[in-house]
């Protein structure tokens, strides 16, 4: 009896996928995170790979294929993408033009988006202890890097606004959890953020955009 529940379990028990399958898997996998604009999900990966291999097991493997080169795999909101080496950035900044960067007031609100979230445009005015622009909150709706998260429930019902996965995307972190907590960033001791300063792409808009001029005083509607 012993012996026939050894032999079901061992029947039941998934066989590794042998060297050919996984080395197409990795072909498959490598392939679809190059062409993609945005990082892959492993459930958009599962669809295309050989059966037998999962997206974890593929991405594990040409993570660990990729560690040590130029360009490595990361894992970014939830999904796969390529990225160069973070070692690598102070000689690629000497060759590769820079794009358009957003301007500080717009860096310092989505900062304090991203720590306080869900909060409203008064919270970052009052944190930032400065009005904040319209026009500055519409520069990263339109870049994605916000989004509304429903309204406060007070007088004038304000909207409340948080990150979206692109913000993770733009700043090659896996999750907010990977943001560095705010008593770091006070010593100094936080680790590096990968992407903390890379500049934020606007398409098409970026290059056709004026210079950033100063922010005028703002009404003070949706505190």
């Amino acid at each position: 009896m012993a012996e026939q529940t050894e032999t079901s379990v061992a029947e039941a028990a998934p066989t590794a996928p042998d060297a050919a399958t996984m080395a197409q898997a990795l072909r498959i996998a490598e392939a679809v995170i190059f062409a993609a604009d945005r990082p892959v999900s492993p459930q958009t990966l599962a669809t295309v790979l050989p059966e037998g291999v999962s997206a974890t097991m593929a991405c594990a493997a040409l993570a660990a294929a990729y560690q040590g080169r130029g360009v490595v795999l990361a894992e970014i909101g939830g999904g796969y993408a390529f990225r160069t080496a973070a070692d690598l950035a102070p000689r690629l900044t000497k060759v590769v033009e820079s794009p358009r960067r957003l301007p500080r007031a717009a860096m310092e609100a989505l900062a304090i988006i991203a720590y306080h979230q869900p909060c409203t445009r008064g919270d970052v005015e009052e944190i930032r202890g400065a009005t904040l622009a319209q026009t500055t909150m519409e520069s990263l709706l339109e870049l994605g890097l916000v989004a509304p998260r429903g309204r406060r429930e007070v007088p004038g019902r304000p909207t409340l606004w948080g990150t979206t996965p692109k913000f993770l995307e733009q700043f090659s972190l896996k999750s907010l959890a990977d943001l560095p907590r705010k008593e770091e960033l006070v010593t100094g001791d936080a680790p590096p953020l990968p992407g903390l300063n890379a500049p934020i792409i606007t398409e098409e808009a970026a290059e056709e955009a004026p210079a950033p001029s100063p922010e005028p005083a703002e009404e003070a509607s949706e505190r």
